[in-house]
């Protein structure tokens, strides 16, 4: 799965430290979910993406 986690944190202001306290998992799980290594549950996905006020489509692509 692909994500624009990473882009969307620049344009917030926002370090992987910062998301991952504001969603509540680790700095490495960011890292990882920035590198396609890690594929977050669905309730991780929601949390990101109500936390760049943004729809899951907008954050996460899933190849098919």
């Amino acid at each position: 799965m692909k994500n624009r986690i990473k882009e969307l944190r620049a344009k917030h202001n926002l370090t992987q430290n910062d998301l991952a306290e504001k969603v509540g998992v680790r700095r490495e799980t960011i890292v990882f979910l920035e590198k396609g290594k890690y594929n977050p549950s669905l309730e991780l996905a929601f949390r990101i993406a109500k936390e760049f006020k943004a729809g899951l489509e907008e954050v996460f692509v899933w190849k098919k």
